[in-house]
C-alpha cells in the first residue's frame, strides 16, 4: 500500500509543480512579473492561464511522468503482450468504450447535480487546435501507466482479493480528476480499466479504451458544442422512448463487449 501511495504522490507532485513551473516560465518570458504569476495562480490578472499554457504544461508533465515511472521501473512497458497477437482484445477494448458513453451521461443526469469545477477549462482546451493531444493522447497513456501499470500492479500484490485492489485504484483514479462532476464516471470506468489490467497484465487494452472514450467525447463536443450544457433528455428533444432505446442498445453493446473480453483476457 505504501508503494501505491508513493506512486500517487509522485504523480500529483509532477502534475502540480511541473505544470506551474511551465506557467511561471511562460508568464515571465511574456514580460510578466512574479506578482503576475501569483495572480494567475488565483485566476486573476492579465496573465490568466490560457489553453496553450495548460496543454504545454500537460505535455511536459506527461514526459516527466513517463520517464520517471519507467526509469524507476515503477511501471514496466513491454511489447510481449502485443507479440501474442491480442489484436482482437484491442478491438473489443475500443468498442466497449462506445457502450459506456451514453449510460455515463445518463448516470450524471440522474445523480444529484455535482459542481463542475473544470467545465470552463475543458471548453477552453477543446477550442484549442492542440486540445486533442492533451485530452485524448497524453491523458490515456499517462493515466494508464500510473493508475494501472504502477498503482494497481502494486495493490494486487498486497490484497488477496483482486477486487479490493481494483476498487482502491478506481477510487484514486476518480479523486485525482479533482472535478466532482467527473468522479462517478471516472470511478466506474476505473473499475472496468482495473479489471482489464488484472486479466491482461498489460496497460494496452486500457489505453485503447481510454483513448477511444476520450476521442468520442472530444468529437461529440466539437460537432455539437451546445449539447455539453444540456441534459440527455434535452438532446433527444424530450423523447423518452428514443432515449430509453438508445440506452438499451448501449448497455447491450457494453455487455457483449464484456463477454468477449472475458473470453479473450486470460490471467
Amino acid at each position: 500500500m505504501k508503494k501505491a501511495l508513493l506512486y500517487l504522490f509522485a504523480f500529483l507532485f509532477i502534475q502540480f509543480f511541473a505544470a506551474w513551473a511551465v506557467y511561471a516560465i511562460w508568464i515571465v518570458s511574456s514580460g510578466g512579473s512574479i506578482g503576475d504569476i501569483a495572480l494567475a495562480l488565483n485566476g486573476k490578472g492579465e496573465s490568466a492561464i490560457t489553453a496553450s499554457m495548460i496543454i504545454t504544461g500537460s505535455a511536459v508533465c506527461s514526459v516527466i511522468t513517463v520517464v520517471l515511472f519507467l526509469w524507476r521501473k515503477w511501471a514496466v512497458v513491454s511489447p510481449a503482450w502485443l507479440k501474442k497477437g491480442n489484436w482482437d482484445v484491442l478491438f473489443w477494448s475500443a468498442i466497449i468504450s462506445l457502450g459506456t458513453l451514453l449510460p455515463s451521461v445518463w448516470l450524471q443526469d440522474v445523480l444529484p447535480e455535482l459542481p463542475d469545477a473544470m467545465g470552463d477549462t475543458f471548453k477552453m482546451i477543446m477550442h484549442n487546435p492542440f486540445g486533442y493531444l492533451m485530452i485524448c493522447l497524453f491523458a490515456p497513456l499517462v493515466e494508464e501507466l500510473v493508475f494501472r501499470g504502477a498503482i494497481l500492479k502494486s495493490l494486487l500484490k498486497v490484497f488477496k482479493n483482486h477486487w479490493v485492489a481494483i476498487l482502491i485504484s478506481a477510487a484514486f483514479f476518480a479523486l485525482v480528476h479533482g472535478n466532482p462532476a467527473q468522479m462517478p464516471h471516472a470511478f466506474l470506468i476505473g473499475l472496468l480499466l482495473g479489471w482489464m489490467y488484472y486479466r491482461s497484465g498489460s496497460i494496452l487494452p486500457g489505453v485503447t479504451l481510454h483513448w477511444v472514450n476520450n476521442t468520442a467525447a472530444y468529437v461529440t463536443y466539437m460537432l455539437f458544442p451546445a449539447a455539453a450544457d444540456m441534459k440527455l433528455i434535452e438532446v433527444y428533444n424530450g423523447d423518452y422512448l428514443r432515449l430509453t432505446l438508445s440506452l438499451v442498445i448501449s448497455v447491450c453493446i457494453l455487455l457483449i463487449c464484456i463477454y468477449q473480453l472475458n473470453r479473450r483476457l486470460r490471467r
